[in-house]
């Protein structure tokens, strides 16, 4: 989907009103190359991939002859959601560590104004069997899930018709973000699109292959796809 974030917010009130559920992605480059397996699990209706990033529209131009509308990483659409939706959500927040879930909630609920109404770490927690029955039990209408790719987006898949939740969200590293342990590029960095080399700046062990390699893989993708 080529939208705006004020065109996305009401595809997602519209499916909201019809009580079509949302399962809500973020497709830069590390989705689309890591993603490749569940492919044909991501065709479905419950489903609106976005955006994320200059890789995609660097795709985008090599294939179309032309970019998207804008980029709509979950990292700053996902508070201009909370920000505009018009109410409080309830939000149930899945991944990384127990310590950063806890600081990760204080932002939500302090800054963003919203309820955190459970949380559940991206380890041993995630795979509690009764994890579905307290999500479902809290009353939740938002489920942040963020396990990386593609963990978040197949759990998401796999477990969505379970869960009561009209909105899911694969968020990646957000909670990190919120929880201060990781830094966001500075404003101008990110208005000359040069986000990703900041953040290999700060993790180059761990994003050199994503920045390299999986980069030849994906633009293969879009060839090959087209």
């Amino acid at each position: 989907m080529s939208a705006t974030a004020d065109e996305l917010m009401r595809s997602i009130g519209y499916r909201a009103e019809k009580s079509q559920k949302t399962l809500l992605f973020f497709a830069n480059t590390n989705l689309i190359v890591k993603c490749q397996s569940i492919a044909s699990q991501l065709d479905n209706n419950d489903v609106l991939i976005v955006n994320d990033g200059i890789g995609v529209d660097i795709g985008c131009r090599l294939i179309h002859g032309e970019k998207f509308t804008a980029n709509l990483n979950g990292t700053d659409f996902t508070p201009y959601y909370f920000q505009h939706s018009g109410k409080i959500s309830k939000v149930f927040l899945i991944g990384s560590t127990q310590e950063v879930l806890d600081k990760a909630s204080l932002y939500l609920t302090q800054t963003l104004g919203q309820e955190v109404v459970g949380m559940c770490d991206g380890f041993g927690g995630v795979r509690d069997s009764g994890l579905i029955a307290r999500i479902n039990a809290s009353g939740a209408d938002v489920v942040l899930v963020a396990m990386g790719n593609p963990l978040q987006e197949k759990w998401i898949l796999d477990h969505h018709h379970q869960l009561n939740a009209p909105l899911l969200l694969g968020v990646g590293a957000l909670f990190d973000f919120w929880a201060g342990d990781k830094p966001r590029a500075p404003r101008l960095v990110q208005q000359l699109h040069l986000e990703w080399l900041f953040r290999l700046s700060l993790e180059p062990r761990r994003l050199f292959k994503r920045y390299t390699i999986d980069i030849m893989r994906f633009l293969f993708i879009c060839i090959k796809n087209k």
